[in-house]
């Protein structure tokens, strides 16, 4: 089989020189430039390209004492020719890049407070499994495009826009009602989603008006008018409120997870969970729809998914 193998390589090969000579001459505008840039004599590509001619039987190349000009065959021929020898190149990389170990400087973005919860506690044992490696972090709420500011990667929460960026799912984005030991015992905890019109329900909005938290249970969908003393854009001054016993919160489990798991925060309605929307799609790492992924993107997106999912360590029950 081995024989087989280098026998069908070593036969191709003439022709994917010869393949190599035309577009280089093509592209360079000579067989002198050509030569010059494929690191052989001139005469062996006019040789090469003349052998090729022969083989397709058409005429690519029409050579005048003062340049070389493309027959209409042989621009057909370049144009897939091009295609096919940067798919080769590329499959090549790509196989040599899965026996390199990752590399250089990766540049992530992320949201700040999960960057500053998940991926900063991460970096550590990433950096550890692949030390050739450096990272470049930028936290920002802010949209970023990923290819004008020169990220590698990109971890966004909540619903994607439609782009060419490539998704890769981390985990779903859930968000659960909480409160602190010391507002329920002070307020009462509430049984039913109608309770909590009574209690003071701490509000993340980005607009003035009204604000409905949209529930699913056991008596169906309900949509709730919640009030209280401190509505906000930033999930962690209502983290922090909630955590200061001022009262009730719908916030995602990877923000509060791990309170509700040491016990300074409960959730309440748990047979409760919100309505889907666009706060309740799921976590994804984005990166450029490059047909070639390099191998610290891949390690990187790799590492998160296999840190994140199926289940991440911030749905875990209360110990």
């Amino acid at each position: 089989m081995r024989h087989n193998i280098v026998a069908k390589i070593a036969k191709i090969m003439p022709t994917l020189n010869a393949l190599r000579c035309f577009t280089a001459t093509v592209e360079a505008g000579g067989f002198s430039a050509a030569g010059r840039n494929l690191g052989v004599a001139p005469s062996s590509v006019s040789r090469q390209i003349s052998a090729l001619e022969d083989s397709v039987g058409a005429q690519l190349l029409l050579r005048t004492t003062r340049k070389l000009s493309l027959t209409e065959a042989g621009r057909l021929y370049h144009q897939r020719v091009a295609h096919i020898l940067a798919d080769l190149d590329e499959a090549t990389t790509a196989v040599s890049d899965l026996e390199r170990a990752p590399r250089g400087v990766l540049h992530v973005n992320a949201p700040i407070a999960f960057g500053t919860r998940h991926i900063v506690p991460a970096t550590p044992a990433f950096l550890a499994r692949f030390p050739e490696v450096r990272i470049e972090l930028t936290l920002t709420d802010n949209f970023v495009d990923l290819l004008e500011v020169g990220a590698d990667v990109a971890v966004r929460v909540g619903e994607l826009e439609d782009s060419s960026l490539i998704a890769r799912r981390l985990a779903a984005n859930r968000r659960i009602l909480c409160a602190s030991p010391d507002y329920l015992a002070g307020a009462g905890t509430p049984d039913r989603s109608s309770d909590l019109i009574a209690h003071n329900c701490l509000v993340y909005t980005r607009h003035q008006g009204s604000v409905d938290w949209n529930l699913e249970g056991p008596d169906g969908p309900k949509e709730v008018r919640v009030t209280g003393s401190l509505r906000t854009n930033n999930t962690e001054a209502l983290h922090a409120a909630a955590l200061g016993g001022l009262g009730i919160v719908l916030l995602p489990s990877w923000l509060v997870g791990h309170e509700v798991q040491s016990g300074r925060l409960v959730q309440i309605l748990g047979h409760y969970r919100a309505s889907p929307s666009a706060l309740d799609t799921s976590i994804y790492a984005l990166y450029p729809a490059n047909r070639h992924l390099s191998s610290k993107v891949r390690a990187f997106v790799d590492f998160l998914v296999e840190r994140f999912s199926p289940a991440p360590y911030w749905e875990e029950a209360p110990g």
